[in-house]
């Protein structure tokens, strides 16, 4: 049996990153001891109430115990900083730059590190970093087509899940063909957001992915193969939707109105790339409580989201302090715990010992909320998206 692409990837990813055996320790007593004092501009969006109480919570905890003033600059859109960098970057202000970590990914971390405008490589020398899921989930090493090459750590985890209505979903279905089994014996009760929406899109590659006899493929650039490799998609599609939701002629506009379609009784289903959505919908008063959850056998379709340190920081010892408390056991478990906000752990929790897992064994989590998952799909490469959107568009949209 071949190894899967990312697989290989993934371990190939793993080997040079490492560092040498009681480096680690001894150079991160001078780096905590560089820090203390040190300001960090962090750079992160602004617009969630909760994320914003857990980063204050995070600057209390840092000031208590590293002597490190966590500044948190709050941004509508992370590319107004990575304009700044380049702005920086051109004025000559290769030092003493204004933002010192930032909360990034995408394309935002792909003109960063193209231009050479990240600090690093530093992520994979932090002492946290040894808890990091690194192989079970490949999102923590590919930042869209991007390997991060230790140039980010990752901080939290989204994964393509699936919520129903228990009453109606007796049975869960776990691939592909179940689905398309319930679809059919249940008519109309069944959508997903229209693509290009974001989990429109990401809806096409979860299912491509689980249909895939060759996923290795997916993970290389899109060529003269695609119609062959994505037809077991369409295949897929051109049966469910004559049973879905208005008889796949028309689609929710997005993730919220997919979820207000569920709450309103139309359908039995909705997607959301957080796990905890329906947990938190449900203590909203949004959603009924009778709320199950479900990701494919195949694997959750998954990606993370990152920190980064500019090249031109004011303090990266600093910044390597932050992001080292992020990535601890008990800043993780406390994100992903649905009173603060809810974010996906991107630890491997069978790598904590008793003390550092009682952080997660405590979690006040939902009733629609899943343990993180034992195997997550990275996202296939990017120029996939494209040619599915395009073809699902001449396909479906009259």
């Amino acid at each position: 049996m071949r190894t899967p692409g990312w697989k290989l990837l993934v371990a190939l990813l793993l080997l040079p990153l490492a560092p040498p055996a009681g480096a680690e320790t001894d150079d991160w007593h001078a780096v905590v001891a560089e820090a203390r004092g040190q300001t960090v501009y962090f750079n992160a969006w602004g617009g969630d109430l909760a994320i914003n109480h857990y980063i204050e919570w995070a600057t209390t905890r840092l000031h208590d115990d590293y002597a490190v003033e966590l500044r948190h600059v709050r941004v509508s859109d992370i590319a107004e900083s990575v304009s700044r960098i380049i702005a920086e970057r051109s004025a000559g202000r290769d030092h003493g730059g204004s933002v010192d970590l930032m909360w990034i990914n995408g394309e935002n971390f792909a003109a960063l590190k193209t231009a050479g405008l990240l600090y690093g490589p530093w992520a994979r020398q932090l002492p946290n970093a040894r808890y990091i899921n690194w192989e079970g989930n490949p999102s923590t090493l590919i930042d869209g087509s991007l390997e991060t090459q230790g140039y980010e750590l990752p901080w939290g985890t989204a994964a393509l899940t699936f919520f129903f209505d228990k009453a109606r979903v007796a049975r869960k279905p776990m691939n592909p063909a179940d689905l398309l089994n319930w679809i059919e014996q249940h008519p109309g009760r069944f959508s997903y957001p229209q693509p290009p929406s974001f989990l429109g899109s990401a809806f096409l590659k979860q299912m491509l992915l689980a249909l895939s006899p060759d996923k290795e493929r997916l993970y290389a650039p899109a060529g003269a193969d695609f119609a062959a490799l994505s037809s077991p998609l369409w295949h897929w599609l051109d049966r469910a939707h004559k049973s879905m939701w208005r008889s796949g002629r028309l689609f929710p506009r997005s993730g919220p109105a997919q979820r207000d379609l569920l709450a309103v009784g139309e359908l039995d289903w909705m997607l959301s790339f957080n796990p905890a959505e329906a947990s938190r919908a449900i203590r909203q008063g949004e959603l009924h409580n009778n709320i199950g959850a479900l990701q494919l056998d195949a694997g959750a379709l998954a990606n993370s989201h990152f920190l980064a340190i500019p090249y031109n920081s004011t303090a990266t010892a600093g910044a390597r302090v932050v992001a080292n408390f992020f990535a601890s056991p008990e800043a993780q478990a406390r994100k992903a715990d649905e009173r603060y906000w809810g974010d996906p752990s991107v630890l491997d929790l069978a790598s904590l010992d008793a003390q550092e897992r009682r952080y997660f064994d405590v979690l006040d989590t939902g009733p629609a909320t899943l343990p993180p998952a034992e195997h997550y799909l990275a996202e296939p490469h990017a120029s996939w998206t494209t040619l599915l959107e395009q073809a699902w568009l001449n396909r479906y949209v009259r």
